[in-house]
């Protein structure tokens, strides 16, 4: 029978530790680091993820409950809280933001096939949306989304083939889904799939001169004339396929 270390170190063992490596020396995270490594803290708060612990301390209190299996699971420093909290603290978070890029990148080929929804699509489909996670008012003041409350919003862009997370952004609760269309670097041939939330003209078009389409939904009042209609199948759902042009300010932008 496996023990809780072995099948830890088994699941560390899919991060190759050369890369993981050459992303710490990038941004110096462990510049005098002398007993609780870059490493350590990566393997200690993965840790925490998979066995859904709640707090340093108790992180702290069970990694030490057996201090010989440590060395099993890789982790050679001192797993104290003040250490824990200050790495957290002070070690550059793009170490782990690009360590997430290239996982995702050997994810997507891993399961490119995958999905049912995609296997007549030879362009990667993304979806992309937001989610509110209300906080404390009084522990993050900085993110105040109502009056008494706060919030934080997790702007994700979902690769549907496998359903891998490629972007992911967190802003406060206060800042609204289309401003993302501005972080997002559009993929040539690609499709984006977002709700009405997403509709500001002057970015998608920044999409249709990348080349890229994106699907999404009409608002009410949506200013618009018919250029003319496709022949469709009404079998397959479809209601009707036109092509329109946007008959609003400024509007010069032709839509399928």
């Amino acid at each position: 029978m496996y023990s809780g270390a072995t099948v830890f170190s088994q699941v560390m063992a899919q991060i190759t530790r050369y890369e993981f490596d050459k992303v710490v020396e990038k941004y110096q995270g462990n510049y005098k680091v002398k007993t609780f490594s870059s490493w350590d803290q990566f393997l200690s708060m993965s840790f925490a993820q998979l066995s859904y612990r709640r707090s340093l301390r108790d992180i702290e209190a069970c990694l030490n409950a057996q201090p010989r299996k440590l060395y099993h699971m890789g982790i050679r420093g001192n797993v104290a809280r003040t250490n824990l909290a200050r790495a957290n603290e002070n070690r550059d978070w793009r170490i782990y933001s690009d360590l997430a890029q290239q996982l995702i990148i050997r994810a997507r080929k891993l399961y490119r096939d995958d999905s049912d929804f995609t296997l007549d699509l030879e362009n990667t489909v993304y979806a992309l949306d937001s989610t509110t996670i209300d906080l404390c008012l009084t522990l993050f003041p900085w993110a105040q989304f109502r009056k008494y409350k706060s919030a934080v919003k997790l702007h994700t862009l979902l690769d549907l083939r496998g359903s891998i997370p490629t972007f992911i952004d967190i802003t406060s609760g206060a800042i609204h889904d289309v401003n993302v269309l501005d972080m997002l670097i559009p993929e040539a041939g690609s499709f984006y799939i977002m709700d009405k939330g997403y509709i500001d003209y002057e970015r998608l078009y920044q999409l249709n001169k990348a080349n890229s389409f994106f699907v999404t939904r009409a608002k009410s009042n949506l200013s618009y004339r018919r250029l003319y209609s496709q022949p469709i199948d009404k079998q397959t759902g479809l209601r009707s396929d036109q092509v329109i042009r946007l008959t609003g300010p400024k509007s010069s932008l032709r839509l399928p």
